[in-house]
């Protein structure tokens, strides 16, 4: 039996969680673990690259890969189209790498429903209190804007129940310890592990 693949972690939850803050303390935790890159329709912004930041692609492009199911999920934002590439997340998952996806929960449920294997965690505020502080500590939106957001996470708040894992952000580096030992145990899983079993019942049968 050959060795299992990567995992794909999928970390979601309500504006101001914190999620974004968390994924990238878990990959100066894993290294080795990649980042998912988004495909988009739309301009490249000053600095940003090709393949890096984004895989950037025409209107047309993009439709092509969506009638050839190009894509885990995908969706229309004002206008310009954004989507998780199937073929690069699986390349990554095959050569046994995990690749963390920060997604909205729309989103995370189209990339369960067509890759169930993921692992999915809802990051939550200690308390809408707590996340309505911090949205209006991030100085970055109008007070119309912050007050769409916070309409927005309480109905986000519901999709928690969808996922496999709930971690409460209260701090950030308890969370992303929180997530980290998640991967671990994930990669313990039976599923995941049988091939150690198969390896030492092959070496007892030689």
């Amino acid at each position: 039996m050959t060795k299992p693949e990567g995992i794909l972690l999928v970390i979601s939850g309500p504006s101001g969680a914190g999620k974004g803050t968390i994924c990238k303390a878990l990959l100066d935790k894993r290294p080795d673990m990649a980042y998912s890159i988004s495909c988009t329709t739309r301009q490249p912004r000053n600095g940003e690259v090709d393949g890096k930041n984004y895989f950037f692609k025409t209107r047309e492009e993009f439709e092509k890969m969506i009638a050839n199911d190009g894509f885990l999920e995908h969706a229309d934002v004002y206008g310009n189209y954004y989507g998780t590439p199937k073929a690069y997340v699986m390349d990554q998952v095959a050569q046994g790498k995990d690749i963390i996806l920060e997604i909205d929960p729309q989103g995370a449920l189209q990339v369960k429903r067509n890759y169930p294997n993921g692992v999915f965690v809802f990051i939550v505020p200690p308390s809408l209190t707590e996340l309505s502080k911090r949205i209006y500590n991030r100085g970055t939106d109008a007070v119309d804007v912050i007050k769409k957001r916070l309409s927005s996470a309480t109905s986000e708040l519901a999709y928690a129940s969808r996922y496999d894992y709930i971690v409460v952000n209260d701090e950030v580096e308890k969370a992303t310890t929180k997530v980290n030992n998640i991967v671990s145990t994930e990669h313990l899983r039976a599923g995941r592990t049988f091939y150690i079993v198969d390896e030492i019942v092959k070496g007892a049968n030689k």
